[in-house]
């Protein structure tokens, strides 16, 4: 026997038994993602969000369109007494009545304009005495249309109110419900797909969700012990107005079917898409190269700047 012969001999069960834990363990890697995925997005964990297991009153920010309003509704079907925070009083008493009289709940609404800072002594005082069991921070602005971050127009103003916005109200309201001094309630954080990447001609919009997922996370691991659920949820795109999408499809679902979806991931993670679809498409963004990623959303971002700015002109 030659002596590579002899070193193959010696090395060769070895090499096998290495290959079979690799394989076993990439099979019950498979397994666990599958049964996982199946308790999450099958069985659902709906029973956790009611009144009785995290308080009476659930808050939720921008409440009169999109998912926010969503989140109401669905919040009122579990029997959730509502506070209902956006900035038309009109609208906040058009759908709280709308939510009173089909399922019988207590609503209260508070006018705010989150774009200001002194607003929070206003919403503290109309949320003293409550039992907040969940809170849904799901007030937000995007762009009008991609940008170049210097050439966003009043890119001073556009700066402050889209940090007040998407980045202060998360913080102040957290502060505000304070479900940890009763060591129970769940905080939802809408977040945004746009959070998971950098976004070319979306900068400040994409890094403002990138905080609102950090932070989750972070706030999660210091109030876990607590018992308190704070859940970063990440969204492709809805079929909203601030989405100018109108027709829902099922990569782009209507605002109340992705939050039936995502109201079952809480308590079971700690950051979800929401919505099985979008799920997928995160999977599939996350194996593709980051700069592949950024090139072909620099490419869609320059056509949809290109066709606002052509009907702004022919306008």
């Amino acid at each position: 026997m030659s002596g590579a012969e002899a070193v193959l001999k010696a090395v060769e069960a070895p090499l096998f038994w290495l290959g079979a834990a690799t394989a076993a363990w990439f099979s019950v890697c498979t397994v666990y993602r599958l049964l996982s995925g199946l308790r999450v997005w099958f069985l659902g964990n709906g029973r956790l969000v009611s009144p009785a297991k995290l308080g009476q009153w659930a808050v939720v920010t921008g409440a009169t369109d999109g998912i926010g309003k969503a989140y109401v509704e669905e919040l009122g079907r579990r029997g959730f007494s509502i506070v209902l925070i956006s900035r038309s009083q009109d609208k906040l008493d058009d759908v709280a009545k709308a939510v009173e009289s089909k399922y019988g709940v207590q609503t209260k609404t508070i006018a705010a304009d989150f774009s200001s800072v002194d607003i929070y002594s206003n919403i503290e005082e109309g949320l003293r005495g409550l039992e907040i069991g969940v809170l849904v921070n799901n007030v937000g602005i995007s762009y009008s249309y991609p940008e170049f971050f210097l050439s966003i127009p009043n890119l001073n103003s556009f700066i402050d109110t889209m940090v007040n916005i998407n980045i202060t109200s998360v913080c102040q309201m957290t502060d505000l419900t304070r479900c940890n001094s009763r060591k129970k309630g769940a905080i939802l954080n809408l977040s945004s797909a746009s959070g998971m990447n950098p976004l070319p001609l979306l900068t400040i919009y994409s890094a403002s969700k990138a905080f609102v997922d950090f932070f989750s996370q972070a706030l999660q691991t210091e109030y876990k012990s607590k018992g308190v659920i704070i859940q970063s949820i990440l969204p492709f795109y809805v079929a909203t107005k601030m989405s100018k999408i109108r027709r829902p499809t099922l990569d782009k679902p209507t605002p109340e079917r992705y939050v039936r979806a995502a109201i079952n991931t809480v308590g079971l993670q700690e950051r979800t898409n929401g919505y099985l679809p979008h799920a997928i498409m995160a999977w599939v963004t996350d194996l593709l190269p980051s700069s592949l990623f950024r090139s072909y959303v620099m490419g869609m971002g320059l056509s949809q700047r290109a066709r606002y700015l052509s009907k702004q002109k022919t306008g």
